[in-house]
């Protein structure tokens, strides 16, 4: 939501370089008697350091010749009418406003800055959802209850999971390796199937067929291990761009509120 885009960026430029209203004294170059100021120049390199570019002779050169083609290319559309294309326009007014928007939306953040003590609380709640231990699960996928009970009699017969998972499993990413879905956490599965792994013993598979949206599942626990929680400083900035996004969200939900919309 912060990163209005580099291509809305370009067009804002575009669409300011060709009015003389927003040069200043200090010029950095002049183009058809157009200015290219320096601020615009300086306002270039700050965004390529925030994006871990160092500020140099050869980065302010580049970009420089960077405005000035751009520059050339705003003039010479602008005497082809492109600027007065019903399209561009709007295309235009469209860039205005995301710049605008990424500009409030950065400040607003700024002015409700998240605490650290928000932060460690957000990283608790995380780990509860997470629990002390992985399991290292498989599965069985079919349409209807009455397959999938068919595969727990065959497995009672001592059928192979593996090999009844390649062959009658709709899923097919898990069924090339014989059901296996690796190592995960319960909460990263839909309910129905999380509660069922937890009712499971190392070696066990579900003895009645578990529904949930995608279909009828046979589900069967080959192991569970301790579960190794990233630290806190290591989840931080993630954290952090998801409580930030989260601040927007409510932002718009609130604005919207108080909106009239027809």
């Amino acid at each position: 939501m912060l990163n209005t885009g580099k291509y809305a960026a370009l067009a804002i430029l575009a669409a300011l370089a060709v009015n003389p209203a927003f040069a200043d004294d200090k010029s950095a170059a002049m183009v058809n008697g157009v200015s290219i100021s320096q601020s615009r120049i300086d306002m270039r390199v700050k965004a390529a350091t925030a994006q871990g570019q160092p500020d140099s002779p050869d980065l302010r050169k580049a970009i420089r010749e960077d405005m000035i083609n751009l520059e050339v290319l705003a003039q010479e559309a602008k005497k082809n009418g492109m600027d007065k294309n019903p399209e561009v326009i709007e295309q235009t007014q469209l860039a205005e406003e995301s710049v605008l928007v990424g500009a409030y939306v950065q400040d607003y953040a700024k002015t409700h800055p998240i605490t650290e003590e928000q932060l460690t609380q957000e990283y608790d709640k995380f780990k509860a959802t997470l629990g002390k231990e992985e399991y290292n699960v498989r599965h069985i996928l079919v349409d209807s209850e009455d397959e999938a009970k068919a595969i727990i009699a065959q497995l009672g017969k001592k059928g192979k999971f593996d090999k009844i998972a390649k062959a009658k499993s709709k899923d097919a990413g898990s069924a090339e390796k014989g059901g296996s879905l690796g190592w995960a956490v319960p909460s990263n599965f839909v309910p129905p199937f999380a509660n069922a792994i937890l009712t499971l013993k190392k070696g066990e598979y579900t003895k009645e067929p578990v529904k949930t949206q995608f279909g009828w599942h046979v589900i069967k626990l080959d192991d569970t291990r301790d579960l190794k929680v990233p630290s806190y400083e290591e989840l931080k900035p993630q954290i952090q761009q998801k409580m930030q996004q989260q601040i927007v969200q409510n932002l718009i939900a609130d604005l919207r509120s108080k909106a009239k919309i027809e």
